[in-house]
């Protein structure tokens, strides 16, 4: 039996009023007091309803994360930290996976505002919806174009870019493929891809660009390739198995760059060459400016980019 506001201030030996104050936190109550009734909450297994709450006009204390997919290290290892704190702040978390499908991701909005989220962090890949230009709950966008008036947290994506072709041009690479992201959205994302070819280009240095959409990885590497500028990691392990299957070596045969650097990858590859999106600062940044944007929905807030660093294995 689900228990309710009574029961607790029952077991606390409190009344009801004094229940809702602690779980509102408004007005002066004794330590002594909080503790009892949340020691009551606890045993109980009582859970404040957030719905109701938000009728009431008071902040539900829950985030909703939408991305792309948690498949990837990258975005499972940057909603864990998200999750853990958004929790400090005391809120909580009701993570959605879109799966790239603009269907899924429109039921999950609509499943968020319905809940009544205080705000919502996207880092949704699918553009075209039209809900994130009508939605009034505060929103941050990660790394993607949402709205003109969605603000954007993103790693220097194009410096990181830069670091990377830097890289293969250093060990002197021959026959150069670059992986592009058919990505044709003004999202900070395509921003790598135009910092790698920037810089080749700038040093005069021959490349093959490969849409990622029709390439086959199987079917086109190794070939005549002693280098790959990958868009992730996992693109990158996927291919480094592929010129190994071929006998060929790592820093000797061939050159490979990865992105993003996330913690399981530097632990189970430590060999790949990638650059680091910093994880924690990002989920930092944009959890600041999802509370900038509840405290002031109205107020404009300029885009922030973090400071992206290079791994190059010793």
């Amino acid at each position: 039996m689900v228990a309710k506001l009574k029961d607790v201030a029952q077991l606390a030996g409190v009344s009801v009023t004094t229940v809702s104050r602690v779980i509102n936190n408004y007005g002066s109550l004794s330590q002594k007091t909080i503790d009892k009734v949340h020691a009551a909450m606890k045993e109980l297994n009582y859970q404040p309803n957030a719905l109701a709450r938000a009728m009431q006009g008071k902040p539900s204390k829950f985030v909703g994360l939408i991305f792309p997919n948690l498949t990837n290290p990258f975005f499972a290892e940057l909603a864990n930290e998200l999750e853990h704190q958004l929790f400090k702040k005391g809120y909580k978390t009701i993570i959605a996976s879109s799966a790239q499908n603009p269907e899924i991701e429109h039921e999950y909005l609509n499943m968020l505002m319905a809940n009544q989220v205080d705000g919502i962090i996207s880092s949704s890949h699918n553009l075209d919806i039209d809900e994130y230009h009508q939605l009034t709950a505060p929103i941050v966008s990660f790394d993607r174009y949402l709205a003109d008036n969605i603000p954007i947290v993103a790693a220097d994506s194009y410096h990181g870019g830069e670091l990377a072709a830097q890289y293969l041009v250093e060990h002197y690479v021959n026959h150069l493929a670059v992986i592009v992201d058919e990505d044709t959205s003004v999202s900070p994302t395509i921003n790598r891809i135009q910092g790698a070819l920037d810089f080749l280009n700038k040093q005069n240095i021959e490349f093959e660009p490969l849409a990622i959409k029709d390439l086959d990885l199987n079917a086109t590497f190794p070939g005549d390739y002693d280098g790959v500028l990958a868009s992730n990691d996992v693109q990158a392990l996927v291919i480094y198995n592929i010129y190994r299957q071929a006998g060929k070596q790592l820093n000797k045969d061939f050159f490979i760059t990865g992105y993003d650097g996330s913690q399981l990858i530097r632990r189970v590859a430590p060999y790949l060459p990638t650059v680091i999106q910093p994880i924690p600062a990002l989920a930092q940044e944009l959890i600041q400016t999802l509370m900038k944007r509840i405290k002031s929905p109205n107020e404009d807030v300029n885009p922030a980019i973090i400071p992206v660093e290079f791994y190059q294995p010793k």
